[in-house]
């Protein structure tokens, strides 16, 4: 592994655009991690674009008012890209009632935006944005994800992460339902990374940089690297986060079909 600070004093100019990932890599969802806020500000200070993107099923927005809580300045970044942002659009498109999985948080965001929840069965689409508190097990959706599927509901997934880690302590997110409902034969539209299209909005907002020129920063691997990887740009893979120091899978390339593709670097943070 990188030591972290020789790697990042010494990173390459040729990175004109980073894609940095949030939860993880600036913060466990509890509080910022250590170095990272002077780290971002160096990098706008060096004329580095610092794009946030995130899968988090929220708005960009919202996303703001929440770093801003954690403590993280607003000099830190110049733009944030969210999944939710990208399914939100494309569940307004379908000018429909939706079901809902999700936080009330989450709920009052999506409806803030124009989205009407359903009441009862009468949907053909449906939303969602992570686990219930009151339904903390992806088995506890067990009966209503088969009777979904039986009556051919598409999922749009909000949040392709599996799991992140809250302040230290594993937690599932939508994510994992969506895996279950494929399991079940259900029909999942994915928003956020690993998918092209979050990128491809990325990399608009970034000024259309050339693909050389871009740098994207995780620590999820089905999601930071392996969408990193599939559009053909660099990355760095941290240990951080949900990986606990684990190191970069060797396999990982092989997994994935992905030839000899690895990291440009492995670090534990962003520190300084």
């Amino acid at each position: 592994m990188a030591d972290a600070r020789n790697f990042w004093d010494r990173l390459d100019p040729k990175y004109r655009v980073i894609l940095c990932d949030v939860w993880g890599v600036l913060h466990d969802g509890v509080k910022l991690y250590p170095g990272a806020a002077r780290r971002l500000q160096q990098w706008r200070r060096d004329g580095r674009y610092v794009l946030l993107i995130t899968n988090a099923p929220k708005t960009a927005d919202v996303v703001e008012e929440q770093l801003a809580r954690l403590g993280l300045p607003r000099d830190c970044w110049d733009a944030i890209v969210t999944s939710g942002e990208a399914g939100i659009t494309a569940l307004k498109a379908l000018g429909a009632a939706i079901g809902f999985i999700g936080t009330p948080e989450d709920r009052v965001v999506i409806e803030g935006r124009g989205l009407r929840i359903a009441a009862g069965d009468g949907f053909t689409d449906l939303a969602c944005t992570g686990l219930e508190e009151a339904r903390p097990r992806v088995a506890d959706y067990g009966e209503d994800l088969e009777r979904w599927v039986e009556r051919n509901v598409r999922m749009h997934c909000l949040n392709p992460d599996r799991l992140v880690v809250r302040g230290g302590v594993p937690e599932l997110c939508a994510g994992a339902i969506a895996d279950a409902y494929e399991a079940l034969g259900g029909q999942v539209s994915w928003y956020g990374k690993p998918f092209e299209p979050i990128y491809a909005h990325a990399l608009e907002v970034a000024g259309r940089p050339s693909i050389e020129a871009v740098l994207a920063i995780g620590d999820g691997l089905e999601t930071d690297m392996l969408g990193a990887a599939r559009i053909g740009i660099d990355a760095v893979f941290v240990t951080g986060g949900v990986n606990a120091g684990a190191p970069f899978p060797v396999d990982f390339a092989a997994r994935h079909g992905l030839g000899d593709w690895r990291p440009v670097a492995v670090v534990d943070g962003l520190q300084r």
